[in-house]
């Protein structure tokens, strides 16, 4: 099978951290935690790496000030399938490692959400292996999402929010 248009060929196994956090993270702490751990089992630092922290918005889609944002999973399910996600992307991109922590539980405006770090030969695979993980993240993650306004008054998320 031919190896598609700006993605690498398969390498070794792609090293993959994954977790999912039930209180606030710091993604820098995160970042150094996973730095340290790749380096004392890789013999060669990867020469590239993308990095996304997002966090959460203040306003709904639709203008109206946020309270929080609860992510709602089913444990175990949502682990595999994030790990799923992460090691198909990290196959089709060449990737050495990648790291993903995501929030689960109630989350409040302009705590982070999720850290993706995607580590690569090259930046173009890492970049493109971050993209392609972070869309997949989002449109087929199970996470099930409900918005709280200041009101109290809470309505579960239809869709997701463009790029």
């Amino acid at each position: 099978m031919a190896t598609p248009p700006g993605a690498t060929a398969p390498q070794a196994e792609p090293r993959l951290s994954i977790r999912l956090e039930p209180e606030p993270f710091e993604p820098l702490r995160a970042l150094a935690a996973w730095h340290a751990e790749l380096a004392a089992v890789l013999e060669d630092p990867p020469a590239a790496e993308s990095l996304f922290i997002g966090r959460v918005r203040p306003h709904t889609a639709g203008g109206e000030p946020l309270a929080a944002l609860e992510l709602e999973h089913y444990p175990g399910m949502t682990e595999a399938q994030l790990h799923a996600l992460a090691y198909a992307a990290a196959q089709r991109h060449g990737a050495a490692a990648v790291l993903v922590h995501h929030r689960v539980g109630r989350v409040q405006p302009g705590e982070s959400i999720v850290l993706v770090a995607v580590a690569a030969d090259r930046r173009g695979p890492a970049q493109r292996c971050s993209q392609e993980l972070l869309e997949a993240l989002k449109h087929e993650a199970p996470f099930w999402k409900r918005e709280w306004l200041g009101d109290g008054s809470g309505h579960w998320v239809q869709g997701n929010t463009p790029l």
